[in-house]
């Protein structure tokens, strides 16, 4: 499991705050595998916030705008060539990559002569820094960001941290979560546990406000000896903030939109893995869960059209199945832009059944490593609330 530095450290209250190398020995010490320990801000060395100051056209081309910025209060501005449509007004911050910056693709950055006119650096996009898609324009800072002005990229962009690659051995479902290696930090260093705020009473996990739009049926306790089903009204579909983006991201998830981010936020916090379906997708709300019929087929999330043995445990509503139980969901019910209901699905699986069909399907998911190890079933209403 790929797992952030800081993300631990909020989990965990210590008297002294040891560095990331000294936390990786500490986990080490309790026979946890450290496989490797990363700089996430190394990638970003020489990147800064900068201060626009002004801007105008270039004289050679409508495209382009000179645009002056400044690393600190009442210093020298610096004019760099952009030809991003959105360059803010002056006042506001972006990230600027000055000479000898060297960029995620590998690229290192010099003075450069654009339409006649030198540029030292550059104004940086998402694409550019290697954390996300948008390359349609630069990367504008919101405005009353606390990030000193010269302060690190890194810093402005919440990836000042360090990520541990962590073993999970084959028993220890509970390290393939923040909290609980987090657990295992704050005991080695004599620290307290700080769990994420989650209530659970039963006026937010009861069964009462759901009673009439869902229905669980579990045809194979043996299979599923829990399953925590909430529904969701009156979602929209939509990218997720920048800050919870790049918290995945850190650990190798790449965003898709804020319903689906959620769940993997939740599952890389707590070690539980949950799945969305869009509500209108299972028919009548009702929940069935069983082994898979001869001969049905499943259409799973990465498009592959799976052929289903009797052994398989899957999730379905009265006519299909609609997901690989602790594998992947099936297209059929996957959340999409007019999804505005969800049922959110949090549950405790057999170990040996999740096992058998993701080797067989060669679909190692990150919820069926999770899964395959044992988690403990107490999350599932947990995770269901922290969500």
């Amino acid at each position: 499991m790929k797992a952030s530095w800081n993300w631990l450290l909020e989990l965990c209250d210590l008297d002294k705050v040891p560095t990331a190398a000294e936390g990786a020995d500490a986990l080490t010490r309790l026979g946890l595998e450290i496989e490797a320990l990363v700089d996430l801000g190394a990638a970003f060395a020489g990147v800064v916030v900068a201060e626009v100051v002004d801007k105008r056209p270039h004289p050679q081309s409508n495209k382009l705008n000179l645009v002056d910025v400044i690393t600190e209060r009442g210093g020298a501005a610096t004019q760099v060539v952009c030809g991003a449509p959105n360059v803010p007004a002056p006042g506001r911050r972006v990230l600027w990559a000055q000479p000898g910056a060297r960029l995620p693709g590998g690229i290192t950055l010099g003075v450069k002569p654009v339409k006649g006119v030198d540029s030292p650096g550059m104004l940086c996009s998402e694409t550019e820094l290697g954390i996300g898609d948008d390359d349609d324009g630069i990367i504008v800072l919101a405005e009353g960001d606390p990030t000193p002005l010269g302060a690190p990229a890194q810093q402005a962009l919440g990836v000042d941290d360090f990520l541990l690659d962590v073993g999970a051995p084959a028993n220890r479902a509970d390290v393939l979560g923040h909290l609980g290696l987090a657990r295992e930090l704050a005991a080695a260093l004599a620290g307290r546990l700080v769990p994420p705020p989650a209530l659970l009473d039963d006026d937010v996990v009861g069964e009462a406000d759901a009673a009439g739009l869902v229905r669980v049926e579990l045809a194979d306790p043996d299979g599923c000896p829990r399953y925590v089903a909430r529904v969701i009204d009156g979602v929209v579909v939509a990218p997720s903030p920048r800050k919870l983006a790049q918290r995945l991201r850190t650990v190798g998830v790449r965003p898709i939109n804020n319903l689906v981010d959620v769940t993997n936020l939740v599952m890389f916090e707590l070690g539980q893995p949950l799945h969305a379906f869009d509500h209108g997708a299972v028919a009548g709300g009702h929940v069935v869960v069983r082994r898979a019929r001869a001969g049905e087929r499943l259409v799973t999330l990465d498009g592959q059209d799976r052929e289903l043995l009797a052994t398989d445990l899957v999730i379905a509503d009265p006519e299909r199945a609609i997901a690989l139980a602790g594998v992947m969901g099936g297209q059929n019910s996957e959340v999409g832009p007019s999804t505005r209901r969800i049922l959110l699905e949090s549950a405790s699986f057999d170990p040996r059944s999740i096992r058998r069909t993701a080797r067989r399907l060669g679909l190692l998911s990150e919820a069926s490593a999770r899964f395959e190890r044992g988690v403990d079933r107490e999350l599932a209403a947990l995770a269901s609330v922290r969500a």
